[in-house]
């Protein structure tokens, strides 16, 4: 208890002092760490109470609404301490009306938890790799809240893994989520890195609708490239659903293909997200 008493205290400490810090106009670096910092004490504190509720709505059988629940409680946080704001277009409600459902986006860094945070619909897990399983209350809130393991490193426990979860997603309706890209871009300009095939071949295969969404490029807002890091509005469109019902593996290498090309169209017609920063300089 003392453990957890003086770690409390000490991330209190340390997110007064950043926040302070980002509040001035200091020099970039300066103001990208305390950000980046403030960020992270959010995520690992959602990370902990996601993980207690874990536990709690595992009593009551709706652990499928561990990872909603705690992805809404850090996109709040964010917005609150860090001044970033998502606009979601989708006004068939394709997030909340389709399930289960393969739910795909594109993956720019680790700012994307956030976006998560904004999006993510209920009764869906992530898939992750298997070393995040081992990480401090993040990973302890993903193994207590039906995230998917993946051992990229090991293909016959990948396929078992997904196996299982196909099995989870046909019986609980519980949909996944994935990034086709498979690793984060870092993109400074909008553009996409090529697809993998796993989500598509796990869509075929339990025979559900895909749904795309894209998020602006926010290079502009948040670059841990660059080191940029300010306030303003990340752009998301949800796309139409795909349906798989009646492919096959065959068809695979076509969705792929399909999918990722409505995907870029739509990242190109985004742009750019809205930086509070350029706002002050016209």
């Amino acid at each position: 208890m003392s453990f957890l008493v003086s770690l409390l205290t000490y991330n209190v400490w340390t997110l007064s002092v950043c926040m302070l810090v980002s509040q001035f106009d200091v020099n970039q670096k300066v103001t990208f760490i305390a950000r980046t910092t403030i960020f992270v004490i959010l995520l690992l504190f959602t990370a902990f109470l996601g993980f207690v509720e874990g536990i709690l709505l595992g009593f009551v059988k709706k652990r499928g609404l561990v990872q909603w629940i705690t992805a809404r409680t850090f996109y709040f946080l964010c917005s609150v301490f860090l001044g970033i704001r998502f606009e979601i277009d989708d006004p068939n409600d394709y997030l909340g009306r389709t399930r289960p459902a393969v739910f795909l986006s594109n993956h720019q860094s680790m700012l994307d938890i956030l976006m998560l945070g904004a999006t993510f619909p209920k009764y869906c897990s992530v898939t992750a790799k298997k070393a995040l399983k081992w990480y401090p209350f993040l990973g302890w809130f993903m193994a207590a809240s039906k995230t998917v393991f993946i051992d990229r490193g090991r293909r016959e426990n990948a396929l078992k893994a997904l196996q299982t979860a196909k099995d989870e997603v046909l019986r609980d309706k519980q949909s996944i989520f994935m990034f086709p890209e498979g690793t984060r871009s870092n993109a400074l300009q909008p553009e996409l890195l090529p697809f993998k095939k796993g989500a598509f071949h796990f869509a075929v295969q339990a025979q559900i609708p895909i749904v795309p969404w894209v998020v602006s490029n926010y290079s502009n807002i948040w670059s841990f490239k660059t080191g940029i890091a300010s306030h303003g509005v990340i752009r998301v469109k949800v796309l139409t659903p795909i349906e798989t019902k009646g492919m096959t593996s065959e068809n695979v290498d076509t969705l792929v293909q399909d999918v990722r090309t409505r995907m870029l169209d739509t990242v190109m017609e985004l742009g750019y997200s809205k930086s509070d920063a350029d706002k002050k300089k016209l």
